[in-house]
């Protein structure tokens, strides 16, 4: 198959997301967010392509990859198809004779992923994850925020509100449980990352608190906490523009695995199947 056809697969997958949208069904949006948080290093379109093959995938990778974790793609399996960029490098300065290049992306090619059930042979580590207590995971995520020179500071009050985002600054209410603490503070931050400078401007309020509750969400499913999402409020996402839902889609994926790949690197003796995960997905 060729990547236009892919790309219309996609194409019919915002089609019938936008369609349940409009008919009030945003479940449809948590579906796809769940999912979302399972594959965070693939783009939205190719979480879409992955989940209209196989909705029950849980862990992907290509056929080489598996056969370095030992595994092996199962007879007559047939791979799932998703779209990875054509990368040339381009010189900066070839009169200076400078050796270093920035990437360009040139268009898009089909590639081919299998999920674990499709495979066979040695067994992936069955690693333990947090349920309810963030532990670690909430301290990585505080120096995250140091380490952008954000300003994270607690309050006694902030007005009825758990957390609030004030461009290079961040506040929590003091008190709060510690699973609590860490989804606000990913809301917030992603506040921090998503919505200054122009994006501000371009948005409504409205989407811009979907879009950080929606990357809270995916950042804490995927740290293995649960996560209670508005779900009737994501249809406000989708107003009419196509466009602009899928700009939010790109942005949430984004941040989220910017996040995510902070808070979810491990010490040696606090091993996480997400950082399993985080190796896997690299396209062989």
């Amino acid at each position: 198959m060729k990547s236009d056809e892919a790309l219309k697969h996609v194409e019919v997958g915002i089609d019938e997301l936008i369609k349940a949208l409009e008919q009030g069904r945003s479940d449809t949006l948590i579906q796809f967010l769940e999912f979302q948080a399972r594959f965070y290093h693939y783009s939205f379109r190719n979480c879409l392509l992955i989940a209209m093959q196989k909705p029950t995938a849980r862990i992907v990778a290509g056929f080489a990859r598996w056969k370095q974790l030992g595994r092996y793609v199962k007879k007559g399996e047939k791979g799932l198809m998703i779209l990875a960029p054509l990368v040339y490098r381009q010189k900066k300065d070839v009169d200076n004779d400078d050796e270093q290049s920035s990437p360009i992306v040139r268009g898009f090619r089909v590639a081919h992923v299998f999920d674990v059930a499709q495979t066979e042979g040695a067994e992936l580590p069955e690693f333990s994850r947090i349920h309810g207590q963030p532990g670690e995971k909430l301290r990585r995520l505080q120096r995250y925020v140091s380490d952008l020179e954000i300003a994270l500071e607690f309050a006694d009050s902030l007005g009825g509100a758990h957390g609030a985002s004030h461009g290079g600054k961040i506040e929590i209410l003091n008190g709060l449980e510690p699973a609590e603490e860490f989804l606000v503070t990913a809301h917030e931050l992603a506040h921090e990352l998503l919505h200054r400078g122009e994006r501000r401007k371009e948005t409504t309020r409205k989407v811009r608190e979907l879009e950080a509750e929606a990357v809270a969400f995916i950042v804490c499913r995927t740290a293995g906490l649960d996560a209670v999402s508005h779900s009737a409020d994501y249809i406000q996402l989708y107003s009419g523009d196509r466009e602009l839902l899928m700009q939010s889609l790109d942005h949430i994926q984004r941040v989220s695995m910017q996040i995510i790949s902070v808070v979810a690197s491990t010490d040696i003796d606090e091993p996480d199947m997400n950082c399993v995960r985080s190796v896997v997905l690299a396209i062989a």
